[in-house]
């Protein structure tokens, strides 16, 4: 048994945790750059728990801008055991209205300007993201939000654009034509990344509006979505309150193995792996190195 420990990184419209006890707001500096703004810690009826603001405190990261390799190592270095990620999203099915949340369980990847993996040259690793979230931490996210009051869709496919614009009529009907459920700008590679540094990812997208492809809503009205983001942040509130009762403070190892994934994913010969990248890889591959 280890320390749960719960992180959450809060999409737009959600940038702290109501009722932490202890909270502090701290740095915390990695091999990867800056994070997006400093890390609050505290306890949640005594589950440690930590969160971070994916755009910074006053949105000033774009998704392509959004230091996520710096952003997941720091949770690690923090101790956080499990990472939950609440973002805004358009939805791509009628029964996915603006209000609802859905909790993700698959991703299609189309982003192209970001830095996808802590490995490379030097040390080369391949771990699987067949299944990229943790169905146990999914499992807490949906019954939280039941508990809460919310309506939610349990298992969804998130398609991740580049942004920052918003789709065109023809992408988003081609998107929906490929069996996606919602879309947004942020949660790769996060997930990607996550899995890599062997943490427990579930991925909670609070849904805005229709994207472009509905005949009834027209193209996406920022106006609107702010009215929807201000009512989505309130429900999220609600449903990280009561995910420490779910998860509690003891924490077995991940039952599906989301927590040893680097198992046997290292590929570079011990002879040959690059000193300088082993050390930036000290939180995020200690366990295996």
């Amino acid at each position: 048994m280890t320390d749960t420990m719960i992180a959450v990184i809060g999409g737009s419209g959600i940038y702290d945790i109501d009722g932490l006890e202890g909270a502090t707001w701290q740095a915390v500096e990695t091999p990867w750059g800056t994070p997006s703004d400093e890390v609050l810690t505290g306890r949640l009826d005594g589950v440690k728990m930590a969160f971070l603001p994916r755009h910074g405190r006053g949105h000033y990261h774009s998704p392509t801008t959004v230091p996520y390799r710096a952003n997941i190592d720091a949770l690690k270095r923090l101790g956080v055991t499990d990472v939950i990620s609440v973002s805004a999203c358009g939805s791509f099915r009628e029964e996915m209205a603006p209000g609802h949340f859905v909790v993700v369980d698959d991703f299609i990847d189309r982003t192209f300007a970001r830095e996808k993996s802590f490995f490379g040259e030097g040390l080369v690793a391949h771990v699987s993201v067949a299944h990229p979230t943790c169905p146990r931490l999914g499992d807490a996210c949906f019954t939280a939000a039941k508990d809460a009051g919310i309506t939610v869709h349990k298992g969804g496919t998130y398609l991740a654009m580049e942004g920052p614009q918003f789709s065109s009529t023809a992408e988003s009907r081609m998107y929906r034509s490929w069996g996606c459920d919602v879309i947004g700008m942020t949660n790769m590679p996060e997930a990607k990344l996550a899995r890599e540094a062997e943490l427990c990812y579930a991925s909670i997208a609070m849904v805005t509006d229709y994207d472009s492809w509905h005949p009834d809503h027209g193209a996406v009205d920022i106006n609107e979505i702010i009215k929807v983001l201000t009512g989505n942040a309130d429900k999220g509130r609600e449903m990280i309150r009561r995910l420490p009762a779910l998860l509690g403070s003891d924490r077995a190892p991940c039952p599906h193995h989301c927590d040893r994934a680097l198992e046997y994913a290292l590929m570079t010969a011990p002879d040959k792996r690059d000193p300088a990248l082993l050390a930036k890889l000290d939180a995020v591959a200690g366990r295996v190195l």
